[in-house]
């Protein structure tokens, strides 16, 4: 089996923690600006993301250090409009799952064939970030529509 470069995989690794660390950021703040009937449920829902971001980012780190890289202090860019109807939220998070989800699939393309554990990881999280990306899309469409979002098709 071919030898991974370190070098690029803890770089990776770092950006993904980076990008998690500011979803526990965004999804803690969303959920705060969520307003009327369907409150509850949402606001349960982003802080479940919430707390997900930090596991990932927790796991990302863990990561870094094994390959003997320090953990990044910095988080990832954090996008705010300022538009805090549910909707544009919504569409918000589905931009951010993508980018996670490059991330994750960047890792991938780095590790793949050559660390099963790490190709493992980064094909654990690729089936996670796809899953929020398919929740979202849900969200974003009215009852009883079957096609996907709007939103979700200009990412495809």
């Amino acid at each position: 089996m071919a030898t991974i470069d370190k070098k690029k995989v803890v770089a990776q690794l770092k950006r993904i923690l980076e990008c998690e660390l500011a979803g526990v950021v965004r999804y803690t703040h969303y959920s705060m600006m969520i307003f009327g009937y369907s409150r509850i449920p949402i606001v349960s829902w982003f802080r479940a993301e919430a707390a997900e971001s930090l596991t990932h980012a927790q796991r990302a780190g863990e990561l870094v250090t094994r390959l003997g890289g320090h953990p990044s202090l910095a988080i990832g860019p954090l996008l705010e409009t300022h538009e805090h109807d549910i909707g544009q939220i919504l569409r918000e998070t589905l931009q951010a799952e993508h980018v996670a989800l490059g991330h994750y699939t960047e890792l991938l393309s780095l590790v793949a064939g050559k660390n099963v554990a790490l190709e493992e990881y980064a094909r654990d999280l690729i089936e996670q970030e796809e899953a929020h990306i398919d929740e979202i899309d849900k969200m974003l469409r009215k009852p009883g529509e079957v096609e996907k979002s709007k939103e979700a098709r200009e990412f495809d």
